[in-house]
């Protein structure tokens, strides 16, 4: 089998959501996705600059005597005044502001966000032209002294990658001046520290600094900006990591993963082939060798959980969306890496049944946790009070749905997620753009004759591309054929049967394209996923999504988790490319209803039940 050719990204204007952002009401949008990213949209743009630049005011010391108060200024939770992570949720605003006006052209959104990158850059020269965050210089000073204080490395980060997404994505040249500027300081303080003084500071609280300092030098090429890569390297945890031993289970896990992150952005702006073993290293200790919840998660009250032992880590601290959401950026890494299909299904389901299970698809407020104790209920955040740093993860989550969806490869374009969207590039010859849907034919549970006479398959899923090219243009199109996959799977060009050899990875078509129509039609099955350590007790999964059952306390069912077609049967599917219906459980001495994981609301639910053979 000849290796998968490594991907590129497409820039995020290149790919469209089916519906336009505007003054809509997003609830009723039918496309699952396009209607999550509104709702983020909506929020972003409730906020007032005053009050996400409350802190930063506060810090810089810029006040009119007299003056009262700007409007609605005062958040509470962790962005209160008193909480030690003030203006943290800033960057994650302007990177998610910034996205969506790449992907979208969004001009409201835009003056926002610049407006709030010039303030900041003028109070930065109120600060003496070089600090420019929300909390005083001395929380590090005091972490160097062995002082305890909250994260600050990870407040400062936020504001950073804020800026650099600002630049990146809006074009602000004040951004990115105002990122160098902060660097300054930080190449002047850490100069004054051994390596090992260094270790011993990067061992209490770390962020996403390697990160950003490697997507700084990426842009600049400036000598002190590769400094700033090496000190913050972390190599007492990276050597471990490279030895093959596991620094990892009872360790917290999201202060790990955007270190790990920083290791693969510190490789694609240097080539220095360490960075790369080292994110390798890391997914194989967080996750080939560890396993993950049937969700893809893989965290528990924050740490991550010890090797294929998960059955006493089902609590109400399940999956911190935080490590979902930088998981699945290290996923995406890899799979640009490498193209292994094995990265876009790890994404898949973390796409169902993380970011879009942990946001509330009425109010599009986060949930930290997604519990897995049987008879637990998500515990949503409110809009103002909360700002969890799951709050800042969840709305750039829900701005990247369309990084993940196409990817530029060696002569063509791969298709690795099947959310609807529309991609244009320019393929030598013209413009092309290839769009895709769900296939109205097939999708059903229940069988069905349209006016043609055709009849929808049940257990099938099907999705239909449309390529239109300016002029006839040849490449390769590649379909992912994902794990969850339960038979042979159909593809068409143009009602032409293609060949997709059983097993097979991608289905691939290479042919001159003008005005065509591709049909992926992929059988799917309910399956019975197993605690590793428990196997009496299973999870169940329609193709990625995670089917909750709507109980107050845990449930034993009674039957053979080895045919679930005996214990659960369809009620209704509303939405086939959502995933979206019902289920219920056959055979059992009490009713049972079970929907999608991630269109649970208010209700309490169970995700793992045990199972008796049935006498």
């Amino acid at each position: 089998m000849r290796p998968f050719p490594a991907l590129t990204a497409f820039p995020p204007d290149r790919v469209r959501l089916p519906a336009s952002l505007g003054r809509i009401d997003y609830t009723e949008l039918p496309n699952p996705f396009q209607r999550r990213l509104g709702l983020v949209r909506t929020y972003l743009m409730s906020l007032g600059a005053g009050q996400l630049l409350r802190g930063f005011v506060h810090e810089a010391g810029v006040f009119t005597p007299g003056a009262p108060p700007e409007p609605g200024a005062g958040f509470g939770g962790w962005e209160a005044l008193a909480s030690q992570l003030r203006g943290h949720f800033l960057g994650h605003w302007l990177s998610a502001a910034a996205r969506i006006v790449a992907t979208t052209g969004d001009a409201e959104l835009r003056a926002r966000a610049e407006g709030i990158v010039g303030r900041l850059a003028g109070l930065q020269r109120e600060n003496g032209g070089e600090w420019v965050f929300s909390i005083p210089e001395k929380y590090l000073h005091r972490v160097a002294a062995g002082k305890p204080v909250w994260a600050p490395h990870y407040t400062v980060h936020k504001t950073l990658m804020g800026l650099l997404d600002a630049y990146r994505y809006l074009g602000s040249d004040d951004a990115l001046e105002t990122a160098v500027g902060a660097a300054r300081w930080f190449h002047r303080w850490t100069g004054g520290f051994s390596r090992a003084g260094l270790d011993d500071i990067l061992d209490y609280e770390t962020g996403g600094m390697l990160e950003v300092w490697a997507d700084l030098y990426g842009i600049t090429g400036d000598p002190a900006h590769l400094d700033l890569v090496h000190r913050y390297d972390r190599p007492r945890l990276f050597d471990r990591l490279l030895a093959g031993e596991d620094p990892l289970t009872n360790r917290h896990a999201n202060t790990t993963i955007p270190e790990a992150l920083g290791a693969a952005r510190a490789y694609e702006v240097t080539g220095e082939e360490r960075w790369r073993r080292v994110t390798e290293a890391y997914w194989r200790c967080a996750v080939t060798d560890r396993g993950y919840f049937a969700t893809g998660g893989q965290s528990s009250e924050e740490v991550w959980t010890p090797p294929h032992a998960f059955a006493a880590r089902l609590g109400t601290k399940t999956q911190e969306h935080c490590t979902v959401y930088n998981m699945m950026r290290l996923a995406d890494t890899l799979l640009r890496w490498t193209g292994a299909p094995a990265y876009a299904d790890y994404l898949e389901l973390n796409l169902y049944n993380g970011v879009l299970a942990q946001q509330h698809p009425r109010t599009g407020m986060a949930a930290y946790y997604l519990p897995l104790r049987p008879g637990a209920r998500k515990r949503w955040g409110t809009a103002t009070d909360s700002f969890w740093c799951c709050y800042g993860t969840m709305v750039q989550a829900h701005t990247r749905h369309n990084a993940y969806v196409y990817y530029g490869h060696d002569g063509g374009v791969s298709v690795c997620q099947y959310i609807p969207s529309t991609a244009r590039w320019n393929a030598g010859a013209g413009e092309v753009e290839l769009t895709q849907r769900p296939d109205p034919e097939v999708g059903t549970h229940i069988a069905a004759t349209d006016d043609r006479g055709t009849r929808g398959r049940p257990g099938h899923w099907a999705v239909e591309l449309t390529v239109r090219a300016a002029e006839p243009s040849e490449f390769e199109l590649a379909l992912r054929v994902p794990e969850w996959v339960s038979g042979p799977v159909t593809l068409t060009v143009n009602g032409e049967r293609r060949e997709v050899p059983d097993g097979a990875r991608r289905a691939t078509v290479r042919r001159v394209w003008h005005d065509d129509v591709v049909r992926l039609e992929l059988p799917r099955a309910l399956r019975a996923v197993p605690l590793p350590d428990r196997p009496d007790a299973v999870a169940f999964r329609y193709g990625p999504v995670v089917l909750a059952g709507l109980c107050d306390e845990e449930r034993r069912l009674v039957g053979d988790p080895a045919r679930p077609e005996t214990l659960l049967a369809p009620d209704e599917e509303r939405d086939p490319f959502a995933w979206r219906g019902s289920w219920r459980a056959l055979g059992q001495d009490r009713g049972l209803r079970f929907v999608p994981l991630h269109e649970v609301e208010e209700e309490s639910y169970a995700v793992y039940f045990p199972v008796t053979p049935r006498r």
